[in-house]
């Protein structure tokens, strides 16, 4: 039987408690108010480092990507990750620093930090007037005092930050995910309600009552879902659903038209051809060919 891990030294124990790590180690806490016309110039730190805007805004380059970073916006990046801080003439620029680091230990960061859906993310949300804001705040000022409690205080907070952050994330992308999967039931309920008003026809409006959502947003949404927008559907299952009548009802041109919803047969023959680049008539040749006696 092994032994119990609060009868062992404590170094003895380190081996068997990898899923707990030590606190964060913090080299600096600081805020900065940067003067006019001030920049970062490209550099790689070998620690993580967070950066919260207090007040204004600067362009912020991390490891090739490009970020406008405003009051409340909190970003995130790991050693060895390039990164620059352009300001704007005329506009301030305030911000928290954090630089810290894990000593030896192997810390997990990317399942913390990271979100599902990018897992090289450098922007962590904005927490304007949020609680984390006050707490990096208390952070800088813990960090510049003495005493030990003072340090044990800066570690406590900054391992809450990051706990808050993480949280946030997973909740964003939980959320995200919730919204994407109500986003894709719509979508297929205003698919399944222009196929069924196939003959009728359908206006933006009933799709608006259908589903809650503006005119602008069902075609983006449903453009980016099938490639082509509600209407462009319209036509397009209107189209097919003449070539199956053609092939299999025996029906005859203008009967075709009238079950796919044209009254005007004219009007149906030139929407068929411009789609096809054939008439109807020419489309049942191409596949009722005559074949050659032997």
């Amino acid at each position: 039987m092994s032994k119990k891990l609060y009868f062992m030294e404590p170094s003895d124990t380190l081996e068997q408690l990898q899923q707990y790590y030590f606190p964060p180690y913090i080299t600096l806490a600081h805020m900065f108010h940067a003067p006019d016309g001030w920049s970062l110039k490209s550099r790689s730190l070998k620690q993580y480092q967070l950066q919260y805007v207090v007040e204004g805004i600067a362009d912020y380059q991390i490891n090739g990507h490009d970020y406008v970073t405003r009051r409340g916006d909190l970003m995130f990046h790991r050693p060895n990750e390039p990164h620059h801080i352009t300001t704007r003439s005329n506009e301030p620029y305030v911000c928290i620093s954090v630089v810290f680091h894990f000593g030896d230990s192997g810390f997990p960061i990317q399942q913390l930090i990271d979100s599902n859906s990018d897992s090289r993310s450098h922007y962590m949300g904005n927490y304007q007037n949020h609680t984390l804001e006050n707490k990096l705040s208390e952070l800088v000022h813990h960090y510049r005092l003495p005493e030990v409690t003072d340090h044990f205080e800066c570690q406590s907070l900054l391992t809450q930050i990051l706990l808050q952050v993480s949280k946030q994330k997973k909740e964003l992308a939980v959320s995200t995910s919730k919204k994407e999967d109500a986003n894709k039931a719509k979508l297929i309920l205003i698919r399944n309600y222009i196929s069924s008003h196939m003959q009728k026809g359908f206006t933006h409006q009933d799709l608006e009552k259908l589903t809650g959502w503006s005119r602008n947003y069902i075609i983006t949404q449903f453009s980016s879902a099938f490639g082509m927008s509600p209407m462009q559907y319209l036509v397009w299952i209107r189209l097919e659903k003449a070539k199956e009548l053609a092939l299999q009802s025996g029906l005859s041109f203008g009967e075709i038209a009238n079950q796919v919803g044209y009254t005007n047969i004219h009007a149906f023959g030139k929407i068929f051809k411009r789609k096809t680049g054939m008439s109807l008539s020419q489309f049942c040749a191409t596949l009722f060919k005559e074949t050659p006696d032997q």
